[in-house]
């Protein structure tokens, strides 16, 4: 792969980093935020899933922007917006403050999840773009990992330290946002919405400098050509763009359904409930973050070679024994075992969904409809994971343990009935040609 490519590829992956750091860090500070302000469950979850409910609404949007003042500006922003709700949620002095900021930092997370996949698939070749474009997912697992570290590390601070656990975010924040500087615009971009072929040869030029002007000049005229053909067709509602639509959302649904951000939320508490004690479950958390860490490694490796559909195959599989043997081990006192199943479920997410998600959504949409089709998935996935997360503390106060994953183990029986019957690949394919597949009724798994 070309230098230019992978440094601009990364760059923007690295919102990813903010948003998995983000996410999770809170996680370490939920139960001081609870007893410092008296919450009850129910206030609880709301302040813990602020930052969610504002990547809701992050994701809803995220598409106008993207669209509007291009990818590269929308990144820009992320790392403003980033800053500023790391640094205000460390400052605040009440719940509502608290929750305020956390929303703010949770809209730049669902602005991140449209944008820097939706960039990344469009700079990036078929053959390699499950892995530049899983460079987002590898951040999200990077940040994952050092917000338990972080976490772990901050705790000995006394009182306070739930504040330098949020605000520390700020730093990676500022970093970010100079880096984006200095990345181009995005080719598709540049050629369908701002119709400069000019702008977008020079940016594909600079992708690929060993690729003659005739043959950048016949990638543009195909992006332009698959673009019209879908405006021909009539806009958002042809057929290939159908069933993106219903790929894209139910990839999304299935995600969340796992119980993954309710688990990466509450890993503490939920090791705390096997009998470990607070600092031990606080340490079994660092080990979540490893686990994802080297399993989103073994997934980017894959994607690109076995594919999107066998990945998402084989990550079904593991959810399914992992959450079934939690689901035995809760309902059978059995608690030993736990920690080694929400591992082994981890291990699968990195390997199937995590590494899947953000790659195929961004690939599935033809050039003009992707943003507005990133952001269905994404404000999908994220309404899903806001309503688990508020209500994940009420359900295991209401319900025994082993019913709330025995139900994340049924939902994940009926995802790998989806994947066998439903999930198209897209490995080795370019967009335009992904675009030409679904638009064909190519509905038939590969």
């Amino acid at each position: 792969m070309k230098r230019n490519l992978i440094l601009w590829s990364a760059t923007s992956g690295l919102a990813g980093f903010l948003f998995g750091f983000d996410t999770v860090v809170i996680s370490g500070a939920e139960q001081t935020i609870q007893s410092l302000w008296g919450l009850s469950p129910a206030e609880h979850g709301m302040a813990v899933s602020a930052a969610l409910y504002g990547t809701v609404v992050g994701a809803m949007v995220g598409g106008v922007p993207a669209d509007a003042i291009g990818r590269k500006r929308t990144l820009q922003l992320i790392g403003l917006l980033y800053v500023v709700g790391a640094l205000w949620s460390a400052l605040a002095q009440d719940v509502v403050s608290f929750s305020i900021a956390r929303a703010l930092g949770g809209f730049g997370i669902g602005v991140s999840t449209v944008a820097a996949p939706l960039y990344i698939s469009e700079i990036a070749p078929a053959e390699s773009r499950g892995r530049l474009t899983g460079l987002f997912q590898f951040n999200i697992v990077l940040g994952i990992l050092i917000a338990f570290l972080s976490n772990s590390l901050l705790s000995g601070f006394g009182e306070q330290s739930w504040r330098l656990m949020l605000g520390v975010m700020a730093a990676p924040a500022i970093l970010y946002a100079v880096l984006c500087l200095f990345i181009p615009e995005s080719p598709r971009w540049l050629l369908v919405r701002r119709n400069s072929k000019a702008e977008a040869a020079d940016v594909m030029a600079r992708i690929d400098p060993e690729a003659s002007t005739n043959v950048i000049e016949a990638r543009a005229d195909e992006i332009l050509a698959a673009n019209q053909a879908v405006n021909h067709a009539g806009e958002f509602w042809t057929p290939g763009v159908k069933k993106a639509t219903a790929l894209a959302f139910l990839i999304a649904v299935f995600n969340q359904v796992s119980g993954i951000n309710a688990i990466l939320y509450f890993a503490p508490r939920i090791f705390e409930m096997t009998g470990l004690g607070a600092h031990a479950a606080l340490l079994q958390s660092v080990g979540i973050g490893v686990t994802n860490l080297v399993f989103t490694f073994v997934g980017l490796w894959l994607i690109d070679r076995l594919g999107r559909r066998t990945l998402l195959f084989i990550g079904c599989l593991g959810y399914i024994v992992s959450l079934g043997g939690a689901t035995w081990a809760f309902a059978s006192g059995n608690y030993a075992i736990v920690p080694a199943c929400i591992f082994a479920f981890i291990a699968s997410h990195a390997v199937g969904q995590g590494a899947v998600i953000w790659v195929y959504i961004s690939e599935i949409f033809p050039t003009r409809q992707r943003a507005f089709g990133q952001a269905l998935g994404s404000s999908t996935h994220w309404v899903l994971a806001a309503i688990l997360t508020t209500l994940f503390p009420i359900l295991v106060a209401r319900f025994a343990p082993a019913q709330v994953f025995g139900f994340f183990a049924v939902m994940m029986a009926i995802q790998l009935v989806w994947v066998l019957t439903q999930v198209v690949e897209t490995r080795g394919c370019s967009l335009e040609e992904v675009q030409a597949r679904l638009a064909g009724g190519a509905a038939k798994a590969a």
